[in-house]
């Protein structure tokens, strides 16, 4: 059964049953491998996504749950300004290590601070919290995130 979803500001149709999770079919059924596949439960972040502006699981969102809404994916964060400063903070704070994580990592932060420009460090916690780095790079991500909300005023979010 083909289902039509907006991934990236994209009209697609996927070719797959409506049980199947949005991170198969982007990754097998789109070739769009960015999002990556970590517990498959819903708890390493890894395959974060945004569903309207929110981060979600694509691991655990069936197809048919998507409807009307818009997907954006790790390969369409640099269409934002808030992408774009992230993903150089991530370069100037040296953030990565092994990097397997990074896409669910960075999609997080692009969600907390396209709602909060200038959250806490509490709220910085918060919205990260779930988002696993086996490297325990959490400080250098944290550092990241800090550094792109004091731009706040350089930054449109």
């Amino acid at each position: 059964m083909a289902i039509t979803v907006t991934i990236n500001n994209e009209t697609r149709e996927i070719d797959a049953p409506g049980e199947m999770p949005l991170l198969w079919a982007l990754r097998q059924e789109l070739g769009m491998v960015g999002t990556k596949f970590g517990c498959g439960i819903g708890m390493c972040g890894a395959c974060t996504v945004h569903l309207d502006g929110q981060a979600v699981r694509s691991c655990s969102l069936p197809l048919s749950a998507i409807g009307d809404k818009k997907v954006s994916t790790i390969e369409h964060l640099a269409q934002s300004e808030v992408g774009q400063a992230l993903q150089q903070a991530w370069l100037d704070e040296d953030v990565m290590q092994c990097g397997y994580c990074q896409a669910g990592q960075l999609m997080s932060a692009t969600a907390l601070l396209n709602k909060n420009a200038t959250p806490s460090d509490a709220e910085i916690d918060a919205a990260m919290q779930g988002n696993i780095c086996r490297c325990a790079c959490y400080t250098r991500i944290k550092t990241a995130i800090a550094q792109v909300s004091r731009k706040e005023d350089t930054v449109n979010v």
